[in-house]
Parts: structure tokens; sequence; C-alpha cells
């Protein structure tokens, strides 16, 4: 181990990722023999620019970055369609900043439109005194025994840009111009704020998401993990006597930790109804219907496929669930039906 100065760590630039952090508490680096874990904290500099050329900062400014600039990044996997495949590298050499807010892994392939990452050289993992690698999940909210939020939603979808989060900050929306103290919470995906701060904007009392529960991303997590932080995010909302929660999860039905999520009772138990994103008419209908068929209540059809009269007709011609534009969403006409819906299958449940 070496050991840092404070000053080299302030005048890092801090990622999104690493905001819950102590850095007081950092007092070392680990630069040699180390095999770095998900959620380890890195400083790292900057070597060449790929596709990344600005980093998320906690409180969301998009900084540029330049060669020798050195950062602050988690390690972590990433699993993006539309952006980068990516794991944890087994050593501390030359690997790439695959997320603007603060995803430092190995890129194994990207799309075709992105020009390629940008190639950081780790200086060291963060570790106390005592050599123990300072990791995100020492960060996490504390466990807490309560109640949930008395009404859950879901939001799934087909695959990124599906219109997920715009489906789910449409949803806080109406809610809340309705009356609810809604509580907004993202249980997967990549560190970055961006979806959060719409989550606030769009009108949610408590925002939170799978970083407050001390991970950095969630490909590769095991569902146990996944459900367990989202159970306690959960109670944490009603703590701060949230009424009604809408969840985003992340990528689509064939990644994964979503279909494990989507199949796991579990999870299920959670939610008292679920809206289904789409960026086309034939991945609408397949999403309800593999949905339908673990006995999810799909409440309707939202997302990009919207933006297409002739798409959205093909959707309701063949599913027997309602679409709802954003605007719909937004509606407390629309909250109010939606809410009659689920309390009509809650009283079904009773009897």
């Amino acid at each position: 181990m070496e050991p840092i100065a404070p000053t080299r760590l302030t005048a890092a630039k801090q990622s999104y990722a690493v905001r819950r952090m102590n850095f007081a508490e950092c007092s070392h680096l680990a630069t040699k023999a180390f095999k770095p874990e998900p959620g380890d904290i890195v400083l790292a500099r900057i070597q060449t620019l790929g596709s990344h050329k600005r980093i998320e900062l906690p409180n969301g400014r998009k900084a540029a970055l330049h060669r020798g600039d050195e950062v602050l990044l988690a390690f972590g996997n990433r699993y993006a369609p539309d952006q980068y495949e990516a794991y944890v590298p087994e050593n501390l050499g030359p690997c790439h900043m695959v997320a603007a807010g603060g995803i430092a892994a190995k890129a194994a392939s990207w799309h075709d439109k992105l020009s390629g990452p940008t190639i950081i050289e780790p200086v060291g993992v963060l570790c106390r005194h005592d050599g123990r690698a300072v990791n995100l999940s020492d960060y996490a909210l504390p466990t807490v025994a309560c109640s949930m939020p008395s009404t859950v939603f879901g939001v799934f979808g087909t695959s990124m840009n599906a219109g997920k989060t715009a489906t789910a900050a449409s949803l806080v929306r109406g809610f809340a111009k309705s009356g609810y103290k809604v509580g907004a919470l993202k249980v997967t995906g990549t560190a970055a704020g961006g979806d959060p701060w719409l989550m606030h904007d769009s009108g949610a009392a408590e925002v939170l998401d799978f970083t407050d529960g001390g991970l950095a991303t969630t490909f590769r997590t095991p569902l146990d993990k996944i459900v367990g932080t989202t159970r306690n995010l959960l109670r944490t909302l009603y703590r701060s006597n949230c009424d009604v929660a809408i969840v985003e999860i992340a990528d689509g039905l064939f990644q994964e930790e979503t279909r494990q999520i989507a199949a796991s009772p579990l999870m299920h138990s959670l939610f008292d109804g679920v809206v289904f994103a789409a960026g086309d008419a034939l991945g609408a209908v397949a999403g309800v219907n593999s949905l339908e068929r673990l006995d999810y209540r799909v409440l309707g059809v939202s997302g990009a496929v919207m933006q297409s009269p002739l798409a959205v007709r093909e959707v309701i011609t063949n599913v027997d669930v309602p679409a709802f534009s954003l605007a719909d969403l937004q509606n407390p006409a629309t909250v109010s039906c939606i809410m009659d819906e689920v309390l009509s299958g809650q009283l079904a449940v009773a009897q």
C-alpha cells in the first residue's frame, strides 16, 4: 500500500457513482497484486479519450475530461446494448471508463455508433489505514424494519431506450398531481444521475436508486442481493411517508438480471401492477404476453412505441391492455382509472 494525500483526492474529479463516500476514511492506495471487486473505488488517470469525454459529477454537472486528469470511479460490470458490455478486470492494469456516471471496467464489446471506450490507468484502489479496500457497499443506506408503501408500481421494458424512464417519470408526475406522496426507485442499471433527477423534477418526494443500496451497477449481481436491496429501499421510501412507489427496472426482459427479477416470486409480490415500455408494437405485445404468463397485472403499454399512431393501433389490436401516452400517464383521470384497476384486483385476491 501507498499513502494518499487528502488533497489529491479532493483535486480528482469525483463521479456520481461515488457520491455517498466519505473520503476522510481513505488514507492509502492498493497498487500492486490487487484484484478489484465490484464497488471498489479506484483513483485513475485518463490516458486516451474515447466516447466518454465527460464525467458526471455528484451534483449532476458533466465535467470535461482531459488526458492526465485524475478521476474517482467505482469498479463495476456493465450491460448496455446501445453502449458497452464490460467486466471488472482481474488486476489494476489499464482498463476503461465505460459510463459517464463513473464506472471502471474492461470493455468487451460496444455498439457500432460509439468510437470506443475512454482508456484509463488505475493509480490504485482506495483503502483504509488497516489495508481494507473501500467499497460502495460500506456506504449503503442502513437496513430498516418497517412496512412498504401501500401501492407499488413496476415499469419493465423491451430494452435500453424503450422509454422506461420517461414512463416512470410520467407515472410519478401523474400521481403527484393527484395528491399522492410519491417515491421513485430505480433498482437495476448503471450508476447515473439523470434518471433520479428526472424523477425529482417530475414531482417525486423521495428518489432512491441501487447506488443508495451500495451497488455501482447491477449486472452480474446475485438476485437475492437485488431483491434485498429493493425491499430495503422501498421500506426507506415508506419511512419518508411515501404512499405510492414507482419502481423502474432497467434493460429488457431478455437481460439476465431483469429476467430473474421478473420471474422472482419475491419481486412479483412487491408490485400491485406494472406498465410495460416498448420501442415497437411487436416488442410491446411480446412483453405484455411474457409478463402476463408470469401472472403480472399489466396495467398498460407506454414508451417510445407511443410516438407512432400506426404502432399503437397494432398494439391495442393484439393485447387486451390500454396504451398510454406520456401525457395520459400524467393525467389525474388516468391515475384514477389505474388505482380503480389496482383496487379491484386487490379485492378479488382478498375474496
